[in-house]
Order: structure tokens, then sequence, then C-alpha cells
């Protein structure tokens, strides 16, 4: 993603090195730019504050010294990859293993994305409220084609647009790399849960309603109505799990032919 150039305001301040840095961080901190965001080029950079291109070198430096970015040659300057991952491979395999430590992860969802979404239905900008629109109608759209590719993406960026909108840094910085263990499928397979709901329909209502909530700022809706997603979740893959054991005790009962047939 490459941030666009009206992210920054100005500059009317005596060190305009300091002021670049300064706007970045804001940035930086408010989760505007996220890691990997690639930064406009140094002279477009220049040519929007109407300063010159050794200051705008030098505030990238300084950017790059604190480890907030990073300089690729020939490519440009990118966000620096500033939290570290939920988990390792290793111990993410451990939990793809244990079913207990999934509930865990949604406990802790849970908690998170019903605060987020209190929050997003009382600070939710102009801009922020349209993002969630478009979220929706992308969900609603891939679920009229029958498109899981796009129903799990669709999912993944409205759940991070109402924690954008909950304008609380901490949470969006701690949610954005638990939603990288969503992304690469490891806790939340949305194919199974497709299975259980039947055709995806229950999912889709949950989501409407949350964003709904949020949009018309009823914040103990929108907390309710998040919180009733993640229990339909949790209980969705408890079901799974029990008709799973259930099932494998049950062919264990079965002679060697019938196994076969």
């Amino acid at each position: 993603m490459t941030a666009t150039l009206p992210l920054f305001d100005p500059i009317d301040h005596i060190s305009v090195a300091d002021a670049v840095v300064h706007q970045i961080e804001d940035m930086l901190v408010a989760g505007v730019l996220k890691q990997g965001d690639r930064l406009p080029s140094e002279r477009d950079l220049a040519d929007a504050r109407d300063v010159s291109r050794p200051k705008i070198r030098e505030a990238l430096k300084s950017l790059e010294t604190r480890g907030l970015i990073e300089v690729r040659h020939g490519e440009g300057s990118f966000v620096a990859r500033l939290t570290g991952a939920a988990m390792s491979p290793a111990l993410m395999s451990l939990y793809s293993r244990h079913g207990d430590a999934f509930f865990d992860y949604l406990e802790y969802r849970r908690a998170q994305e019903g605060f987020a979404a209190w929050l997003a239905a009382q600070r939710a900008t102009p801009s922020d409220r349209e993002r969630i629109k478009v979220c929706l109608d992308q969900l609603q759209t891939a679920w009229d084609l029958g498109d899981d590719k796009g129903s799990r993406e669709a999912d993944i960026r409205f759940h991070s647009a109402i924690v954008d909108a909950s304008h609380n840094a901490t949470l969006i910085h701690m949610m954005g790399s638990i939603y990288d263990l969503t992304q690469q499928g490891l806790f939340y397979n949305r194919h199974f849960l497709r299975t259980i709901d039947g055709t995806g329909r229950a999912l889709l209502d949950q989501h409407i309603a949350i964003g709904t909530a949020i949009l018309d700022g009823r914040a103990e809706d929108a907390r309710n109505a998040a919180t009733a997603h993640l229990d339909f979740v949790e209980a969705s893959f408890r079901k799974g799990h029990d008709d799973s054991r259930r099932e494998a005790i049950a062919r264990k009962r079965l002679t060697p032919a019938q196994a076969k047939s």
C-alpha cells in the first residue's frame, strides 16, 4: 500500500526535518501508516511540503536510525515491522495441533473486538464509516457470488476497519498482529464455519449487525453484536470438534467389513 500525500500537513516548523519526522511518527502511532506501507518518494514528499529534498532525506534517515522505516535502494522507503509476530512458527504449529488453544484465541478476540466495536461506535469518523460501509458491501457481494476467498478477505478487512475506527493505537497494533494469524488460516477456518452455518448467511447477518450498530452510533449494541459473533464462532467450532470426535469413536465400533463399505 502506498501512503497518499493528503495524509500529510504543510510544514511551518523551524526544524523542517524534525517536523517531518514528527508527522510520520504521529501517523505510525495512530496506525494510519502500518508496517509494509510504502512512503511517497523524496521528491513527492518535498513538493507536498515545499521543502528541500535534503531535509526530507535527513528526516527519513532519522526515522531509519530509529528503526521505524526501512530504505530499500531502488524501491523506496517502507514502514518497518513495528510489532513482533504474535507467535513463533513453532508455537503456531503447536497451537494448531491442540484445539483448546484455539478457544483461548477466540476468548481474547471476543474481549478485544467487543471493546473495539464499542469504541468505534463512539469514535468513528465519516471516513471510518465509509470504509466500514464498503467492507459490508464487499461481504454482501462475496456472499451473493458464493466467493469463499472473497468472503474471507472481506471478513479480515471488515474487522480491521472496526479496530482502526476505535482510534486506540495499542488496540490497532495488537490486533494487527492477531489478524496475521487469522489471515494465515491457522485458527480461523472460515470454510469450516460455512459448513456449520450452511451457506454463510448467519456470518453475513452477524457482520451486518455489528456494522450497522457502529454506523448508527449504538455502542452497547455494537459490543453485544461483536461478542455474539465470536460466541457463534466458538459454538460452531465446538460442535464441529464434538461431531468429529463422536464419528471417530463410532467408526472404531465398525467391523473391518463395515468400515470398508
